[in-house]
């Protein structure tokens, strides 16, 4: 295991896109188990999905008062990054924030440029201006990269070794490329920054488009969900507790500073899966989720579930199957997602007869 080279406790960290699904989950996790830790959090609240949950998710930060700090505004903002980088001095970044989706960026690819790349760039601006002045500026940049840059790979399981260079849509291209900019940044300006690809992230709370929220969603409605590719898929379903708990102990370790043979720096450049690394059947995965529903009393138990199905082709922008080898992620942090799918599920049932009930 590697040794943790940073000390989260007294430490302000910013978190873009703290009003998301992984977001809010991280910041609730860093401010419940470092008592001097201070988040500050950014957040555009597009309505992408119900803002609703948005806002639901930043009422559970409220509790810890002063110590979390809300700025309800976009990163690809230049001027209020800058202003944000000056007046809190962040010393480790969480670039979470992204407009995700990989079939909405085939018809709103703007809003991918504008969050993805011109956001993202604005977050490397402002680390590589950290350190001017002699200042000790960020410690550790750690930004959320996806499964999707795997593209088309036949190769399973998806390893970081992999070449990357075939993207099936433009979402995927742009998290590609926040790993080809990073690696830039971190070469040019010895910033230490670690990309995630995280695999299939669920959970209570989780992203309405996601297929296990929109299948209940739609079966509560009693309409039809639609099983791509006709059921031949398979996802490495990777629970929101498990990612959070990557997360923070990635953010312990920034990649190291070594000075190469040339007399100039190696990039302090990481990237690891977050996966469970244990693909699931989106057929077997849907019949899980309905026993769930019915055990949450959602859907009743004589509900007519075949005739609720539809078996339809592969959607552009899909891919048959996601799989993270997670070796390295094991090796130099000890860890490795193990929710099962039923707990994950389960959780996320009860939450959201919860949740529809308060409504």
């Amino acid at each position: 295991m590697l040794p943790y080279n940073i000390i989260l406790n007294g430490k302000t960290v910013l978190v873009t896109g703290v009003a998301g699904f992984i977001g809010s989950n991280l910041a609730k996790r860093l401010l419940t188990d470092y008592a001097e830790l201070q988040v500050i959090g950014i957040d555009s609240i597009t309505d992408y999905y119900d803002v609703s949950l948005k806002h639901d998710r930043l009422k559970g930060l409220e509790e810890f008062g002063d110590r979390f700090v809300f700025i309800h505004d976009s990163i690809a903002n230049r001027e209020i990054i800058i202003r944000l980088f000056d007046e809190y001095k962040p010393a480790i970044v969480v670039n979470l924030a992204a407009q995700a989706g990989v079939r909405y960026s085939i018809t709103n690819p703007d809003a991918y440029v504008e969050s993805n790349l011109i956001g993202f760039y604005n977050i490397l601006e402002a680390c590589r201006h950290s350190y001017d002045n002699g200042q000790t500026g960020v410690e550790h940049l750690v930004y959320a990269s996806s499964s999707s840059v795997y593209g088309s790979n036949k190769k399973v399981p998806y390893s970081t070794d992999d070449k990357v260079d075939n993207p099936v849509s433009l979402y995927a291209a742009t998290k590609k490329s926040n790993e080809l900019l990073a690696h830039a940044y971190s070469k040019l300006y010895n910033i230490p920054s670690t990309g995630l690809r995280f695999f299939t992230v669920y959970g209570p709370a989780g992203r309405p488009d996601m297929a296990y929220f929109g299948f209940t969603d739609k079966l509560v409605k009693g309409e039809k969900i639609r099983i791509f590719n006709y059921g031949n898929c398979k996802r490495d379903f990777t629970y929101i507790d498990d990612i959070v708990e990557g997360v923070v102990r990635v953010m312990q370790h920034a990649p190291e500073r070594i000075t190469g043979e040339d007399g100039l720096p190696l990039p302090p450049y990481k990237v690891y899966n977050i996966g469970n690394s244990q693909p699931e059947n989106l057929l077997d995965f849907v019949d899980i989720l309905q026993q769930e529903l019915v055990r949450a009393g959602i859907l009743p138990a004589n509900y007519a579930f075949e005739a609720h199905k539809e078996l339809v082709p592969m959607q552009p922008g899909d891919v048959p199957v996601t799989y993270a080898d997670t070796t390295p992620l094991e090796h130099d942090f000890g860890f490795k997602p193990s929710t099962f799918l039923r707990n994950g599920l389960r959780v996320f049932a009860e939450w959201y007869a919860k949740f529809h009930s308060d409504k």
